[in-house]
């Protein structure tokens, strides 16, 4: 097989672009709310308004004992970097979570399986990840391994979303790229920690890892049906001949 050209990586890339709004409406709709919800709290929004909102949605324990729903949904329509500040790791993290993760492997989610189960997965990583995380918190700090601070934490945005879809994107490399990839959405989210509070890493750390377990069994699920309707389809026909 001939390598592909550089101008014929050119021509793939205009191509992707130009048909991106038709083949991924969800994805594009999304990108754009997350930038003008950041656009929003970040510089039109009062600045004591906009830590108020921030507090209000933030998935840590109080929250979801007193407004779940609120802080769950409310959460995912923010996403916590910088578009700005392009030397420090935070912008590092937005390119990862929002161009990487939702702009690309959303996207590709989207033209794989459709536009609903897209949605369920980057939902159901949100949430279900989420969840865990509390579940290891709430553990955590029986065992003072946590500091009772976190139960006021501030933890918002769709990073663990975005997290399970890097994870399930793994179907869409070859097999010799997966392994490297894998190693990659396990590794970004510890190179940012420092010192562990206790046995375990930050909540945060926690949640990347959780949600992206989630996105890696959502993908070996995928990959094992599909194997087996290849294997009924070829045992179709030596059935039928018998």
């Amino acid at each position: 097989m001939n390598a592909p050209t550089p101008s014929g990586l050119l021509t793939g890339l205009l191509r992707a672009v130009r048909t991106y709004p038709r083949r991924s409406p969800l994805t594009l709709g999304y990108v754009l709310l997350l930038l003008l919800g950041n656009v929003w709290v970040g510089n039109l929004l009062a600045e004591d308004r906009a830590d108020a909102l921030r507090d209000h949605i933030s998935t840590n324990l109080d929250n979801l004992h007193d407004h779940p729903v609120t802080a769950l949904f409310g959460s995912a329509l923010l996403f916590d970097g910088t578009l700005t500040e392009i030397l420090s790791t935070g912008f590092g993290g937005t390119l990862i979570t929002l161009g990487l993760g939702i702009g690309c492997c959303l996207a590709w989610t989207e033209r794989r399986f459709g536009s609903p189960r897209a949605a369920a997965v980057l939902l159901g990583g949100h949430i279900g990840a989420t969840l865990l995380t509390a579940a290891v918190i709430v553990f955590a700090l029986r065992h003072g391994w946590y500091p009772e601070s976190v139960r006021q934490a501030s933890d918002y945005g769709i990073s663990y979303g975005a997290q399970t879809v890097l994870a399930l994107a793994v179907l869409a490399l070859p097999r010799w790229a997966r392994l490297p990839w894998a190693a990659f959405v396990l590794a970004w989210p510890l190179s940012g920690d420092g010192e562990w509070p206790g046995p375990l890493p930050p909540f945060t750390t926690v949640g990347h890892l959780l949600s992206a377990a989630l996105g890696f069994a959502l993908a070996a699920a995928v990959a094992l049906t599909a194997a087996r309707r290849r294997r009924a389809e070829t045992l179709a026909p030596a059935a039928a001949d018998r």
